[in-house]
């Protein structure tokens, strides 16, 4: 999935449940009309896991974000 300039909308974050349904993981590039610094990226991480909820975690590497779904909820550290 990419992650553009309107950021997280309503359908992109429909579109991202939908395709948990297939995969466990998912993999989202933010373009760079996104906004290009880690505080950014950052902040868009935990709003999608804030939408997501307690069964998800989140991974960042350069500009993607690596999402993953769990059966269980996770504990923070």
């Amino acid at each position: 999935m990419q992650l553009g300039k309107n950021g997280i909308t309503d359908n992109f974050m429909e579109n991202l449940k939908k395709s948990f349904l297939t995969s466990d993981s998912v993999r989202i590039s933010v373009l760079q009309s996104a906004g290009h610094e880690k505080a950014t990226i950052k902040e868009y991480s935990d709003k999608i896991l804030k939408s997501l909820g307690e069964n998800y975690t989140v991974k960042l590497i350069g500009f993607k974000i690596i999402l993953r779904k769990w059966r269980k909820a996770r504990s923070k550290k």
